[in-house]
């Protein structure tokens, strides 16, 4: 029983801790089919945790919290789309500079307001999200397998989580089914024949960067109002690169990309529940090696199987219109 216990604990927290690589995943996902390079998501689901944070103590709702970091989000990715879209420059550095601008940003910030570096105060029950008990968990407990899957690993999320599932399918369609997405797909992989029959190729990717905007706010919203109560400093502690990680290893589809993110977030979920943890003949192994084991298989991964995912084939190119 304590076995079936524990596995059933690895997987709850394999899908609570996939939840923001899910949402980053399916972000870059919308930037990088239309053509926009964005591993800026680090810095964006940085911002957005702060903001979220920031907000939920001064207004008193997770809720204001989530909506000014998407704002922040949005804002972000605008940015993003007005250096590397119209003014055409290097996107990969202006992802980094993203990056780095929130990384110092978030912190200098919390310094300021709070008199703590990299730390907001505390969020109470009023100012963050709690986790949700699906209807009939309690009475469905005692069934065996469906009763325990259903309360055990369904039931009992925070309401982010539930989003980020849902979100998959819907992103699938939107991006393969509709006609928003046949233009999307299409400005990544030839923007001139788009240009030509006459779809704006600034607009479609700077759509998809506010979209991209809007899924990473929930990314870094989650980390700082649900799971946490607080900001500190640089906790997406690498999310958005595994993210991204995932996106590639998925070759940008969201189907893949799921399978993905739950890959990395069980590798997570294990390593926590490895450590301290003796085994026969190898004895107890050091910590720092079971929490680099995420990176070690996003490294093992994108060695083995990048080369066999064909990006959009416009990816990183400004488009310059002719005429």
């Amino acid at each position: 029983m304590e076995f079936i216990s524990d596995i059933v604990s690895l997987l709850s927290a394999t899908l609570r801790i996939s939840t923001p690589l899910i949402f980053a995943a399916m972000a870059g996902l919308f930037a990088e089919r239309s053509g926009v390079i964005d591993f800026g998501l680090e810095g964006k689901m940085l911002a957005a945790a702060f903001v979220a944070a920031t907000g939920s103590y001064f207004l008193g709702s997770p809720w204001f919290g989530l909506l000014l970091a998407i704002v922040a989000c949005v804002s972000l990715s605008l940015l993003h789309g007005f250096a590397s879209v119209t003014h055409k420059g290097d996107q990969v550095v202006s992802c980094v500079a993203i990056n780095i601008l929130m990384i110092g940003l978030t912190t200098a910030l919390a310094a300021a307001w709070f008199g703590q570096e990299g730390l907001t105060p505390t969020l109470n029950d009023e100012q963050r999200f709690f986790e949700i008990t699906l209807p009939f968990a309690d009475a469905l407990r005692p069934v065996p397998i469906i009763g325990t899957i259903y309360s055990e690993i369904i039931s009992g999320h925070y309401i982010f989580v539930y989003i980020a599932y849902t979100l998959v399918p819907i992103v699938y369609w939107i991006v393969f089914k509709t006609s928003f997405g046949l233009r999307l797909r299409a400005v990544g992989e030839n923007p001139s024949a788009v240009d030509t029959a006459g779809i704006g190729v600034y607009s479609m990717r700077y759509k998809a960067l506010m979209i991209n905007g809007v899924l990473v706010a929930f990314a870094g919203a989650y980390l700082s109002t649900a799971i946490n109560a607080n900001f500190f400093r640089e906790m997406s502690a690498g999310r958005g690169y595994l993210a991204l990680a995932a996106l590639i290893f998925g070759k940008w589809h969201p189907k893949t990309a799921l399978l993905a993110c739950l890959l990395f977030g069980f590798t997570d979920a294990l390593q926590i529940r490895l450590q301290g943890v003796e085994l026969p003949i190898i004895g107890v192994i050091p910590v720092q090696f079971i929490q680099a084991l995420p990176y070690i298989l996003t490294v093992i991964l994108l060695a083995g199987f990048v080369g066999k995912a064909i990006a959009p084939r416009a990816i990183g190119q400004p488009y310059i219109k002719e005429g």
